[in-house]
């Protein structure tokens, strides 16, 4: 039987997959990262959080998402720098002058020669320009051209098409009942009663599952993280969380 595989500062794979779970940054410069996505790293790397002086010139270009401003850091050195989220499968993609819009949350880092926006739909960000990123997911995408109307909790994201507007079917809107869960969202629905329409020309992203889940904070750490405190009521793992970005093309010619 195999033992298993030791790597080191030059063994890394190089812009790569480590495995299913794990990505190697080869770092040469700076990459915007998500808070807590960081598991190790070889090299000479500093960690700055977004706002810092000395990265005016950088974040004046590249970062327009002040609500996120707190959730990001800027790493800049020169190492191979490893990427993780919960197990959740890690891939690296290319943009090449596009346009993508994607959850918060799947995102895990990018280089600096793509613009990070905030977008209209909450929940959502978007990368304009050429360069790789670095996202998570749990299981493969579908991409499907509009026009199409998707359950909500099943979007992962679009690209190169206009955002989406709500849509509800008849039957959710039937009565006071229904009036009411239309204007205030309390009562619960589903993806048969309400939906994101697309329509024009693009690439919408859906999951292969409609159920999210609640996500950790990013910077901040549950109790399941690291070594659990000693108590008779811990929690298995956290499990996987559907709704992120999965076996996207591995380049878009957007």
């Amino acid at each position: 039987m195999n033992g298993p595989v030791i790597y080191d500062a030059n063994t890394l794979p190089v812009d790569d997959n480590v495995n299913p779970y794990a990505f190697s940054v080869d770092l040469d410069g700076q990459w915007f990262l998500q808070k807590g996505k960081m598991i190790a790293y070889y090299g000479r790397i500093e960690f700055h959080g977004i706002g810092h002086g000395y990265l005016d010139a950088l974040i004046r270009t590249s970062f327009h998402s002040p609500m996120h401003a707190a959730d990001w850091v800027v790493a800049e050195g020169r190492g191979r720098m490893l990427l993780a989220d919960r197990s959740f499968d890690v891939n690296s993609y290319d943009l090449e002058d596009g346009n993508l819009t994607v959850r918060s949350g799947n995102l895990l880092a990018f280089q600096p020669s793509l613009s990070l926006k905030q977008s209209i739909v909450p929940g959502f960000l978007t990368l304009i320009g050429t360069g790789k990123f670095v996202a998570a997911s749990n299981g493969p995408v579908v991409f499907a051209e509009p026009p199409i109307r998707v359950d909500p909790q099943a979007l992962v994201g679009w690209a190169d098409c206009p955002s989406p507007c709500h849509h509800y079917d008849h039957q959710y809107l039937r009565g006071v009942l229904g009036g009411v869960r239309a204007w205030t969202g309390f009562g619960g629905t589903s993806g048969e009663e309400h939906q994101f329409e697309f329509v024009g020309a693009g690439t919408v992203l859906l999951q292969s599952t409609e159920q999210l889940m609640e996500e950790i904070p990013t910077g901040e750490t549950s109790e399941q993280d690291g070594v659990p405190p000693a108590s008779p009521h811990n929690q298995p793992s956290m499990p996987r969380m559907p709704g992120q970005l999965g076996d996207l093309q591995r380049r878009f010619g957007l």
